[in-house]
């Protein structure tokens, strides 16, 4: 398994500071570059020798459908255009209808949590196949942050998770900051996630922060790291040695100096955590309870310690150096046998070690320390049945429920919490709303304090289309045809974005009409 120590994600805000940043890699939305005209920040961290991984957040893998052939194709061209060893995704999906629902398309421009079920996880697992097919790099898959829980849900995150692995040999993107949010928010144990992961299978790990509003904890990437998610990232790295620990800062970006500070406290985390001695298990083979800072000798005062620490302190992990500080620990005891109903169908894969021979009973197989054993989960033994288009069916009617509920305004589908998928409905409505007004500063600038509060409005009327720039366009489309008073600077906008006039009342049915025709 690469190697890869400790990174940042790159973002166009902070270019020149990443390169004067202490890291050894870097990460970049795989949506946010185009092959042959990458930016020369990222070209000049490859001549330095840092490796760059592309990460996607369209694919949506967890959907109902098949992924689609084109952005695999994209996804693949950039991965070898970057020289990548892997390439990430997340577990999750990101639109839902069209002809397999007989519903109308809809994009939700968000990542959505997938229903822990057997059917939805059949689903994956052939949607992982085709994607690892179609990719000339290995591929790892994050677990997501969620606000709301699916009802009737069959397995747990580790579970869920340690089953996609046995049965796809892909790799885990563990987001640390993720378990958090949904410890949050859906009162689940980050300790029993982490004891249920083939942690084997641990390409790397995400770490971020976020903030509490109403209640609820949204998983922003744009304030600062809280020692929650470092405990977490300290019980991570006292089970195994993270190849990669990546922070991530989407929003609000601070000044170099505090990006420095918060990768030394990462470094100061894992490294305290490898030092510290590991507590024996008790005799069912869990964790003891207790604190997760506690159990790992990391508290408030050691993390607050360091963040003080500079990039040249010695804590600092060179690139192409590894975290360590104490001995590997010995297999752990496997999590409970899942009930016969979860056992494999005829022609099934078995679930297998890390190397692909079945694992001893009762024991999970862990690899080495990388320093002796750095190769991948292997694939399964044997190929699984298709999934059939009923399992397919029953999952894409679920989600465009749900979906239609949070951008449609249809009613909230029987078993949701109904607050939450208020909560989320909004969510996504505000971050189409910022992300048109990044993409398109100068409607804010022509509507003023009107421009937040019209396009919610716009948008608890209009689904999301294809694209934000179909967003914006379509927006400012609404607003001539309300005849606002800034009609003479919108129209000219959009004649500088487009290359026909703005559609009329009578033309935008048409097109809808046949968008619902086509099931987009």
């Amino acid at each position: 398994m690469t190697e890869l120590g400790i990174g940042i994600g790159w973002r166009p805000e902070i270019a020149d500071a990443v390169e004067e940043l202490p890291v050894d890699w870097v990460e970049v939305v795989a949506e946010n570059v185009c092959v042959g005209h990458l930016p020369e920040s990222l070209t000049r961290l490859r001549a330095r020798g840092v490796t760059v991984v592309p990460h996607g957040v369209s694919l949506g893998l967890g959907g109902a459908d098949r992924p689609d052939p084109e952005r695999l194709a994209s996804l693949a061209a950039k991965a070898e255009a970057l020289g990548a060893p892997l390439v990430t995704e997340h577990i999750a999906f990101v639109r839902a209808g069209g002809p397999l629902t007989a519903t109308p398309r809809l994009e939700a421009a968000h990542l959505l949590p997938v229903p822990r079920t057997r059917d939805a996880l059949d689903v994956l697992c052939e949607n992982v196949r085709i994607a690892q097919e179609a990719l000339p790099v290995p591929l790892a898959l994050e677990n997501i942050a969620a606000l709301f829980s699916w009802p009737d849900e069959e397995l747990s995150e580790g579970r869920f998770l340690a089953e996609l692995v046995e049965r796809t040999g892909v790799r885990l993107l563990i987001d640390v900051a993720n378990l958090h949010t949904n410890h949050r928010n859906r009162g689940e144990d980050p300790a029993k996630a982490l004891a249920e992961l083939p942690v084997e299978a641990i390409a790397y790990v995400h770490v971020a922060g976020g903030v509490e509003r109403d209640g609820v904890w949204h998983d922003t990437h744009a304030h600062p790291v809280p020692e929650p998610v470092l405990d977490i990232l300290a019980d991570l790295a006292g089970r195994v040695a993270p190849p990669g620990v990546l922070l991530e800062r989407d929003d609000r970006f601070p000044a170099a100096t505090e990006l420095a500070a918060e990768l030394a406290t990462i470094r100061a985390t894992l490294t305290t955590a490898r030092r510290a001695p590991r507590p024996a298990p008790t005799a069912a083979g869990a964790d003891p309870a207790g604190p997760l800072a506690a159990r790992h000798g990391v508290g408030a005062a050691t993390l607050r310690a360091g963040r003080a620490l500079t990039g040249g302190d010695p804590l600092h992990i060179g690139a192409g150096a590894r975290v360590s500080g104490g001995p590997m620990p010995a297999a752990r005891p496997a999590p409970p046998a899942p009930p016969a109903s979860s056992a494999p169908e005829p022609g099934q894969a078995p679930a297998t070690a890390a190397h692909g021979a079945p694992a001893p009973a009762g024991q999970v197989a862990v690899l080495a320390r990388p320093e002796t054993a750095t190769e991948a989960p292997a694939a399964p033994a044997a190929a699984e049945p298709a999934v059939s288009a009923s399992v397919r069916q029953r999952v894409g009617v679920g989600q465009a429920a749900l979906l239609s509920a949070l951008v449609a305004g249809t009613p909230v589908p029987e078993g949701f919490d109904v607050r939450r998928i208020g909560v989320q409905s909004r969510a996504l409505a505000a971050k189409r709303a910022s992300v048109v007004a990044r993409i398109a500063p100068e409607l804010p600038k022509i509507l003023g304090a009107e421009f937040r509060p019209a396009f919610l409005a716009y948008a608890r009327r209009r689904p999301m289309p294809g694209s934000y720039r179909r967003d914006a366009l379509d927006f400012v489309e609404g607003l001539l045809l309300d005849g606002r008073p800034e009609q003479r600077e919108l129209t000219r906008w959009w004649r500088e974005r487009s290359d026909s006039r703005p559609t009329t009342l009578a033309g935008r049915v048409v097109r809808a009409a046949r968008d619902l025709f086509q099931g987009r």
